[in-house]
């Protein structure tokens, strides 16, 4: 593919001219979007280099670019423009040229193999892609092509490195397939196709993984391939030997994570029950795991246990229904059962200690719905095999529903205190449906449970073990009718023996029961009846929405109490019809409205302000909880599902509609006054988080207002906002352009507050880390826009890992763990970890030398592990030139202890728990605090 095109002109000084694409102005384009400081320079040549990519002449640029004098920077470039002109404009490519760029491709992955890696996977993704295009009629045996080729003996690269670039571009093949162009009637044909190739790749796999002299880097490459392969829904028999050898790579750390990413999607293929045989040889395999679970779980390695938990589930969770109609092996699926029972059951309070019983609550409504749906004799013997076991479920899940004590709980970060909450209603939603099966005697077990523990005189009760226990009660007296129920009345009659010494169970306690006497107050009993009887209030709403609007205009309640009435009244108004809601709106708001029109028009002062923001906050509030779609309410009963999907707008985007105009006049009196941002940005953000996709008419006139709001005066409530826009609507087509376009508004100005010193602003700078590492985590897409300065921003990610204050440094170090994977699919991220890594690196080791406070130490262990993960290569080299230095990170260092801990780190790259030790332990020895008391609490 050496064709040239005419080209005019020749090259002028400065930015390469618009269309004069020869390798020198490739090359220069790349240095000045590597190295020119000036941003708009950079932003020419990332638009001029795209422009390049595209063009005719990219067929001759491309493999000059990939000379071997070149830097990896610029050969990236060439394979990448390479892949684009294959996979986009294959229909310009003459037929009687196949061939030869076949050849020439074959030629530099060789070469490329014991080269740069990243250059290496866009030269196999650029073959793949060719593959997939001439398949099956111009190159009928494509993966067995490729096996031959690169086994031949006279290859000038060594057998390892050969290897390892045939099971790249093996792992790459399903993976371009998946993401491919092709249109749909060629890419029927191209599956078959490949699903027959699979005969010349599982048989080199199972060889690779199962002889003792691979390498450990060439048996995970083995398992990653797999892993992709069987994505093509390959059938489960044909992957049974893999599988196999999947299962005992798991007994090598540093094959852990790959071989459960590959058996758990062997497993979920969807096609995989209709080889029950091959499942039933699986469950021993599983079983056959429990001791390494029991290893894992006595010695805190959770990395382990949820791995083991993840296969144990997906078996499971997929299989029960054609596992359980193997009625002659009920007993290795039920010990397969109790298995999960242990994941369940697993020992710690969730999120701090464990984070696997989370994994297995879906388990256990899948393996119910199955049982009952079998035929009545059938049923009848699994519900005498299963009643015992969801018995003893309801008692694990009881016991970790129970909170921590009041010393570890108060050490939680709202975070985990909010992620605890969540899983409480997690179990609670399971307790409810586990009544189906059990029934009445469900109840009377919890019964018999709590009056034991309130008449023992033995030994004291726990107030944990007291509310987990009405927790129970509680979950499951919203599914039923419990003025039937016998138990209750004993349960009321327990009620007074409960000693109330928490807050927690007080509230649990109130819940319970429903007594208003009992109630901190009103407003918040109101509150609890409008969540919960919400379908039942409104032939009643009316009346309620007069009395608290009566209430709430004589200020009778305190501001937080005001706050709460308006919730209250958002759950109440979600159960009324469209029409119904807007008029109760218009009667309850509008006094607000001509009050706040009023304070609008007033000059800013003490008193007006904090009646703007008491209205915003009413207003918040109200949208916090007016929610009218239904979609989380099917528990409450089968009429709920009769009602009509709401037509039209919602009601609350009705209202910030009509006083979106009024909201923007306030703000501009106001946009000095953090307090006020912050309590109009959180309207939107509270209206956002209840309504979803609801909101969407409103998208593009708030990033309009937000970026507007966030040019003028910075603020960390407007980069929260956007935040949540990016988390919710980044991923849909039709929102990507205004939230792009906010996105890169808001990093262009914070990148300018850095410039000027950002010191002043660690709430705005730890608000902008946690809006990067969300972009990455939801739509890691904005990165590759051409006007984003990836650079810049990196840069300011480790400058603000130095901050003293610990919330901004823990958001910096989450971005930089989002970031780091991402360094192989976005070129721009890959590209300045090649360049800047090193700075990333010395910034970590100077914060682990002392600079940083003991407690950060686990968020920075998680930046060594991805730059380990996903960067090894680079890592080995820059930690050793790192810790050369005198003195560095510590004074108190000896050469011995820097190299122990850099072999330490590098040889780590699957249990981050071990890092993380590592870590605390080298910080201990550079703070001279190693065998001090301070350990001790460490």
């Amino acid at each position: 593919m050496e064709r040239r095109e005419e080209q005019p002109g020749a090259a002028g000084a400065g930015a390469a001219p618009a269309l004069d694409f020869t390798v020198e102005n490739v090359e220069k384009a790349l240095h000045q979007l590597y190295y020119d400081p000036n941003i708009e320079n950079k932003n020419l040549a990332q638009k001029w280099l795209m422009q390049a990519q595209v063009s005719p002449q990219a067929w001759h640029f491309s493999w000059q670019l990939l000379q071997p004098d070149k830097v990896p920077e610029i050969q990236y470039f060439g394979a990448s423009a390479l892949h684009i002109k294959i996979s986009r404009y294959w229909s310009d490519i003459p037929t009687d040229q196949y061939e030869s760029l076949k050849a020439q491709l074959f030629t530099q992955i060789t070469r490329f193999a014991s080269g740069s890696k990243i250059v290496l996977t866009r030269l196999c993704v650029a073959l793949a892609s060719l593959a997939l295009s001439m398949m099956p009629d111009a190159w009928p045996c494509a993966v067995a092509d490729m096996v031959r080729l690169f086994q031949a003996e006279d290859s000038p690269v060594d057998g390892q490195g050969r290897c390892l670039a045939l099971l790249e571009l093996l792992t790459v093949l399903p993976e371009e397939f998946q993401t491919s162009r092709l249109p749909q009637y060629r890419k029927g044909l191209v599956r078959t196709s490949l699903a027959v190739e699979c005969g010349a790749v599982f048989p080199l796999l199972e060889q690779l993984l199962q002889q003792p002299s691979s390498p450990s880097c060439v048996r995970q490459k083995v398992l990653k391939c797999f892993s992709s392969w069987v994505q093509l829904e390959v059938p489960l028999q044909d992957c049974e030997a893999l599988i196999q050898a999947a299962f005992a790579a798991l007994q090598d750390s540093e094959l852990f994570d790959s071989s459960v990413e590959a058996i758990v999607n062997a497993i979920s293929q969807p096609d995989a029950q209709r080889y029950v045989n091959t499942l039933l040889k699986l469950i021993p395999l599983v079983l056959g795991l429990q001791e390494q679970l029991r290893q894992a779980v006595q010695n805190g390695d959770m990395e382990t246990s949820h791995g083991i938990c993840r296969i144990a589930v997906a078996l499971g969770e997929n299989h029960s229904r054609a596992l359980l109609d193997q009625v002659e092996h009920w007993q290795s699926f039920l010990a397969l059962v109790n298995m999960i029972m242990f994941c369940t059951g697993i020992p710690g309070h969730y999120p701090v200690n464990e984070t696997t019983s989370s994994l297995t609550l879906t388990f256990w409504y899948t393996l119910q719905d199955d049982i009952l749906s079998f035929e009545a004799e059938k049923q009848a013997v699994y519900q005498q095999v299963y009643r015992p076991v969801y018995f003893q479920l309801v008692d694990v899940l009881l016991h970790k529903a129970q909170f921590p004590s009041d010393e570890e709980y108060g050490f939680w970060s709202s975070d985990e205190k909010e992620q605890f909450r969540i899983y409480r209603v997690d179990i609670s939603d399971t307790l409810m449906y586990v009544y189906e099966m059990l029934g009445a005697e469900l109840l009377s077990n919890l019964y018999d449970k709590l009056g034991r523990l309130l008449t023992s005189s033995e030994e004291p009760y726990s107030w944990q073990h007291t509310e987990a226990l009405l927790y129970g009660f509680q979950s499951i007296a919203e599914t039923i009718d419990v003025n039937y129920s016998d138990v209750v009345p004993g349960l009321i009659g327990l009620i007074p023996r409960i000693s109330i010494s928490n807050v927690q169970l007080a509230d649990t306690v109130m819940f319970t029961i429903g007594n208003p006497e009992l109630s901190v107050s009103s407003v918040s009993t109101l509150k609890k009846i409008c969540r919960e009887c919400k379908y039942d209030l409104p032939p009643y709403a009316a009346n309620i929405v007069a009395v608290s609007q009566d209430v709430l205009m004589k200020q009778i309640h305190k501001t937080s109490q005001c706050m709460w009435l308006m919730q209250a009244l958002g759950f109440l108004l979600s159960a009324l019809q469209v029409e119904e809601i807007l008029k109760n709106l218009h009667s309850l708001i509008s006094p607000y409205i001509q009050q706040l029109e009023k304070l609008a028009e007033e000059i800013p002062n003490p008193s007006n302000k904090l009646a703007i923001v008491h209205i915003l906050g009413l207003l918040s509030n109200l949208f916090t909880t007016l929610d009218i779609s239904h979609h989380e309410d099917d528990h409450e009963g089968p009429e709920l599902r009769k009602l009509p999907v709401p037509q039209g707008p919602n009601p609350v985007v009705v209202v910030l509609q009509q006083v979106f105009q009024l909201i923007q006049k306030v703000l501009s009196k106001w946009l000095n006054d953090a307090q006020v941002v912050e309590a109009v940005c959180a309207i939107f953000e509270k209206s956002v988080k209840t309504l979803l996709d609801d909101f969407a008419p409103m998208v593009p006139q708030l990033c309009e207002m937000l970026g507007r709001m966030y040019s003028t005066i910075p603020q960390a409530s407007a980069l929260d906002l956007t935040r949540q826009l990016v988390h919710i609507f980044a991923h849909e087509p039709a929102h990507f352009p205004p939230i792009e376009a906010l996105f890169l508004l808001v990093t262009s100005v914070t990148l300018t507050l850095f410039q000027q010193g950002p010191r002043d602003h660690p709430d705005i700078v730890d608000s902008f880390m946690q809006l990067l590492a969300q972009a990455l985590k939801r739509k890691p897409d904005l990165f590759l826009c051409e006007r984003l300065d990836v650079k810049a921003v990196f840069q300011c990610a480790v400058l603000a890992l130095k901050f003293p204050e610990a919330p901004t440094v823990k958001a910096s170090c989450g971005f930089f763990t989002e970031l780091l994977p991402r360094c192989g699919e976005v070129e721009s991220v890959g590209k300045v970890v090649q360049e800047d890594g090193r700075m990333l690196l010395i910034a970590v080791l100077e914060a682990i030398g002392g600079q940083a406070s003991r407690s950060l130490m686990d968020c920075f262990a998680d930046i060594l592990f991805a730059l380990n993960k996903h960067c090894f290569s680079l890592l080995s080299m820059w930690i050793k030139e790192a810790l050369q230095p005198p003195g560095f990170p510590s004074a108190r260092l000896s050469p011995e202890q820097k190299d122990t801990f850099s072999q330490q780190i590098l040889r780590e790259r699957v249990n981050k728990r071990r890092v993380k030790e590592m870590v605390k332990e080298f910080t201990l020895l550079c703070r001279g605090l190693h065998g001090t008391d301070y350990t001790a609490d460490y």
